[in-house]
């Protein structure tokens, strides 16, 4: 949505909104190399000069709900690397199929200019994180968006859930923990099948609370003890403010102490110079993260998270040096994490993290977050006889291990002071996930979502008709 400058009373201004949201055209196509026929994973989608957009899904595929205000505005669907499509929304055939053609600009342009501009990629990395204050917002904003919460075994899906967020930031300049706020507006679609598999959750929730576990079995446990265990679990590892709050926030926050972009970067990472490629008919460094001298660390509360190294890729732009994207993950390096992953979840990457912006109004927001990380959740012999256990008829070991991914979609970006300070007053400022509210099916019909894949729709239809846990 335009961000309008509304200076009418706040709960008018809502009555108005959900009386016009319904005055909308859904779009639907397909995004797919021009050359290869492959589609395109995470092409954006959006109405130019304007917040709305979407992603297209591992298919290609994607969905997009625009307000018929916007119908003579242009849509863009553009991805880095290729050449932007551009029509007008009234013009645009739906259910088309768009086939991008590859744009890459030439290295050698690095060092041909006459400016004194970095040439490597540690210095244009360097260049970019001293640009942070000058492209990112610096004034107090609200992001509205849609996140998916899903967690699965290499076999099927254990639990989903999907909300409508906002997201309140002072601005780059204030302190995470200070400046962030979120909160679940609405929740549907909460379905959950670890009631069998968590119960070595329970057995650390227990031992957290200064109990002694025991022998454990399911009958034995209540299913509200075997939940509160799960949304503990769930807070100290995947809740949605250690995300934001965290270090794994790795642009927004890189101004903490302690950041992995903040200070003494290249003593945790070293950034390697791959190419220029092009963004929407701008250039776009592709730099690729390597490890640096240090091994790095989340010092997360609790939890043994240290001894990882770094890997990945970032995109700056070529003109103002503005991250555009992060594509991050944290590998286990030290022996000693080496050792505990493997053995408690079966890999080594422990995150996996990407990070899109959008640029509006000279700044970047985050519009796009993908985390995924391995779960403690399942029982099962982690011992030196686990080999014996592999062994004994009926062990999958392909539903002994999970891992949980979060996405979310920015699509809304509000800095009006009245509206801010109403939605401040207003919200009860919980990232609680698991917080009961009805389903609001007119809040659903008319909601830009992540469209899903056809492999995660039979996957989240299998689920829905099996889950048991909220039900008793």
């Amino acid at each position: 949505m335009k961000n309008f400058s509304f200076k009418h009373f706040f709960p008018v201004l809502l009555f108005f909104i959900s009386a016009t949201a319904f005055s909308q055209t859904e779009l639907k196509g397909k995004v797919a190399d021009f050359l290869t026929f492959e589609p395109i994973e995470s092409a954006s989608v959006y109405i130019q000069n304007t917040t709305i957009g979407s992603i297209s899904n591992a298919d290609g595929n994607f969905i997009l709900k625009v307000p018929r205000e916007n119908s003579n505005d242009t849509l863009v669907i553009s991805s880095i690397g290729y050449k932007s499509f551009k029509v007008v929304i009234n013009e645009f055939e739906n259910g088309s199929e768009i086939f991008l053609e590859e744009d890459v600009a030439s290295l050698d342009e690095v060092v041909i200019v006459a400016d004194p501009r970095p040439t490597d990629g540690n210095g244009i990395m360097l260049k970019a994180i001293e640009k942070l204050p000058s492209n990112l917002p610096q004034l107090a904003y609200l992001q509205k968006g849609f996140l998916r919460h899903k967690e699965r075994n290499k076999k099927e899906y254990k639990w989903l859930i999907e909300s409508a967020i906002t997201k309140y930031d002072e601005g780059f300049a204030s302190a995470a923990k200070e400046g962030l706020r979120l909160n679940v507006d609405e929740t549907r679609k909460s379905y959950d099948l670890r009631d069998i598999d968590s119960l070595f959750t329970y057995s650390a929730y227990l031992k957290n609370m200064g109990s002694s576990a025991g022998n454990i079995n399911r009958s034995s446990v209540k299913t509200s003890n075997l939940v509160e265990a799960i949304k503990w679990n769930d807070s100290r590892v995947n809740g949605l403010e250690n995300l934001f709050n965290g270090k794994l926030n790795l642009i927004r926050n890189s101004n903490v102490t302690g950041a992995l972009f903040g200070k003494n970067i290249l003593e945790k990472q070293q950034f390697q110079l791959d190419t220029i490629l092009v963004d929407n008919g701008r250039k776009i460094y592709k730099i690729k993260i390597e490890k640096g001298g240090d091994f790095v660390g989340l010092n997360t509360p609790s939890i043994y998270n240290e001894g990882f190294e770094p890997k990945g890729w970032i995109y700056i732009y070529y003109d103002n040096y503005a991250i555009k994207k992060v594509e991050y993950e944290l590998v286990a390096a030290s022996d000693v994490q080496k050792k505990r992953s493997k053995s408690l979840f079966d890999t080594q990457t422990i995150h996996k993290l990407i990070l899109t912006y959008m640029e509006f109004e000279d700044k970047m927001y985050p519009s796009y977050v993908y985390y995924e990380t391995p779960k403690l959740v399942n029982t099962g012999d982690r011992s030196s006889d686990r080999i014996k256990t592999e062994a004994e008829p009926g062990f999958d070991k392909g539903e002994q291990y999970y891992y949980t991914i979060q996405e979310i979609l920015f699509t809304e970006i509000i800095s009006d002071p009245e509206i801010i300070a109403a939605e401040l007053a207003q919200n009860d400022w919980s990232a609680d996930i698991f917080s009961a509210k009805l389903y609001n099916e007119d809040f659903w019909k008319n909601y830009n979502v992540l469209l899903e894949s056809k492999e995660e729709e039979k996957l989240i239809l299998d689920l829905s008709k099996r889950a048991t846990l909220f039900k008793q």
